[in-house]
């Protein structure tokens, strides 16, 4: 009989069996001052066909952010990247891959509440899966809306953090405002001068996905 999923307290390595085979994940555990560590946040990668990995600088970032904020985070390489079996499948098969993730996740830790986050070709794998892990809270940095028909698929029913650089050039600024704008009910955009991977201001990203969170949770227990 296998050994029950769990989360070590220490950042790990760990490879899961997945719908394409295995599925390399990197864990960690909240700071060990975070006061509520009842929760975990699963983070998506950039695009594989242009080296995204699960230790992107970006997504590096998110999951401190996280982690400051008391929860457990789940880093993963989409098919075909690292040690994860399979080849790339240009959004469909990276969703399967996501939720072979949570379902390892929700098994680790079942009562625990949920986060999801993603950026860039990472924001529609998650878009694509946010209505099966209905997260408490969703994140978007730098969404590709005019690469992928994002308007196909419908926005989450939890509070939506999304972060812009104001000066990316690979992703279209104008398209993602113009595409929040369109959205009911519109997402929480915070913009930022940067580009598409904050050089010089990831430790700002950082503190914008914390403020913007912490914001949302706040509005919450106000209602």
């Amino acid at each position: 009989m296998s050994e029950s999923p769990q989360f070590a307290e220490e950042s790990t390595v760990l490879m899961i069996p997945g719908p394409a085979g295995q599925i390399e994940i990197l864990t960690a555990p909240p700071v060990a001052d975070a006061v509520d560590k009842n929760r975990v946040a699963i983070i998506c990668h950039p695009h594989p066909l242009y080296g995204g990995t699960m230790r992107n600088k970006v997504t590096h970032m998110l999951e401190k952010a996280f982690r400051e904020m008391g929860a457990y985070t789940v880093r993963f390489n989409f098919r075909g990247v690292g040690e994860s079996d399979g080849v790339f499948d240009d959004g469909v098969g990276e969703t399967d891959d996501l939720m072979a993730v949570y379902e390892w996740a929700r098994q680790a830790k079942p009562d625990s509440k949920f986060w999801l986050a993603g950026f860039s070709f990472g924001c529609y794998v998650a878009m694509r899966a946010v209505h099966d892990i209905n997260p408490e809270h969703f994140v978007t940095v730098a969404p590709p809306v005019e690469r992928y028909d994002f308007t196909e698929l419908d926005p989450p029913e939890c509070p939506w953090l999304m972060v812009m650089g104001e000066e990316d050039d690979v992703v279209s600024p104008r398209a993602v405002y113009e595409y929040v704008e369109a959205q009911n009910p519109k997402p929480q955009l915070v913009t930022m001068k940067a580009g598409h991977f904050f050089h010089r201001r990831l430790l700002d990203l950082k503190g914008a996905v914390k403020n913007g969170l912490l914001r949302q949770v706040n509005t919450r227990s106000d209602d």
